[in-house]
Formats: C-alpha cells, structure tokens, sequence
C-alpha cells in the first residue's frame, strides 16, 4: 500500500468508529471490529485516501463496498439482543472482503458467498494475508444460499431484490436473524429485518438503503 498517507495508524479507524458512535451506532462488538479491521487494505490504491469516509467505493465489476456508516448499522442488527456471540453466519456477496473480515471478529463462523468470479479470487488475495481460518470463501449463486453450512445463527446481504429469497428463509436457524435490503417498492430498497421465532418469520421494515442488486448465477 501507498506509504506516509497515516492510513496504518489505528486512531483513522478509531476516528471513523467515533463518528459512527456520534450518529448513534452503540454496539460495542461492532465498533471494536471496525476499528481493527483496516478498511483502506480492501480499496483500490488509487481510492485509499477515502477509505475511512462515510461513502461507498467502487470495486469492480459494477460492485461496491458499502458505507462504513451501513455495513455498521447491517452489524448492529444481526447483534441486536443477543446474549451470546454468533455461531455460523451467511454472507451473501463477498465483495473485496471487508465485511467478511468483521463477520470473522463477531462470528464462530462465516460462509460467503460471491457470485463474481474476479471479485471472489480478489477477495481471497485480500484476506489471505489476516488468516481468517474461520471465514469460508465460496464461489457460488448467492440466492440459493448455502445448505452445506445450514442453519445459520444469521443471513447478511449485501444485494438487494424484489423479495427474500425462499433458501435464506429456509436455512435460517430458529431465533436466528437475517438483515437484507428488499426492493419492497420497485425501484425503491429498505432495509428488512426477518427473525425466525416459533410462530413463524417475523419481518420488520426498516430505513431507506442503495445497494447493487441481487443476480442469480455465476459470472
């Protein structure tokens, strides 16, 4: 990475997860892993001096990586209420990987999914280097999920569709939680909270959000 641009120094991330807090982002596990997870190692070099501003970057292939702003408030949710730490967590669209390396800090265990063949090998390249034994990356069609490491405590996407796909609803563990942004209005995505309880799914529709939206197959 570009040198003397003080990006290593953890009081940038401790400046961001500041501001987080400020705008009312309060759990804590989330807030220490996003301030120990670099953000700026998950960003082309030619954007690293924007890597901790509130604002989404592009990585490719028409993706982005969201806003440190959302992919908090996404981890705030899938912890919300929880009187222990996560087990196994779905990640649908892996991206560059930076939201698997927080998933890895809050979670026993992480699947994620990505459809996109180069942004899969081009997360691997960015997480090979923490050693995240417990994040498995899989090349593979983000709503069907993925029934091998089912049921999952919780589903995160970062993709949005009209609807949630039937096979998230379907692997997710009783009290588990799943946090995804749902074209409920067409052209129009909120974020929808859906907890799995013994009377059935409960879903909860929350603020306004942008995200790229949700494609089947691999490409």
């Amino acid at each position: 990475m570009p040198s003397g641009l003080g990006l290593d120094s953890s009081a940038v991330r401790q400046a961001m997860v500041a501001r987080l807090a400020a705008q009312g982002l309060s759990e804590p596990a989330a807030l220490q892993a996003l301030a120990a997870v670099e953000r700026h190692r998950f960003v082309d070099s030619a954007l690293v001096n924007q890597a901790y501003e509130d604002t989404s970057l592009p990585i490719g292939l028409g993706q982005t990586i969201s806003k440190p702003s959302v992919v908090a408030r996404m981890l705030e949710l899938l912890l919300q209420g929880r009187s222990r730490p996560l087990g196994r967590v779905l990640e649908i669209g892996t991206g560059c990987g930076y939201q698997s390396a927080l998933l890895a800090r809050l979670a026993r265990e992480v699947y994620s999914l990505e459809r996109l063949r180069a942004l899969h090998e081009q997360a691997r390249d960015k997480l090979r280097p923490w050693r995240l034994h417990n994040v498995h990356l899989i090349l593979g069609d983000g709503m069907l999920g993925y029934p091998k490491g089912a049921p999952y405590d919780a589903i995160i996407s970062a993709a949005g569709g009209e609807s949630v796909p039937q096979a998230w609803l379907d692997q997710l563990a009783l009290g588990g939680r799943l946090v995804a942004p749902v074209a409920l209005v067409p052209g129009r995505q909120t974020l929808v909270v859906i907890d799995r309880t013994e009377q059935g799914c409960v879903q909860t529709v929350l603020e306004a959000v942008h995200f790229v939206p949700l494609k089947s197959g691999l490409a």
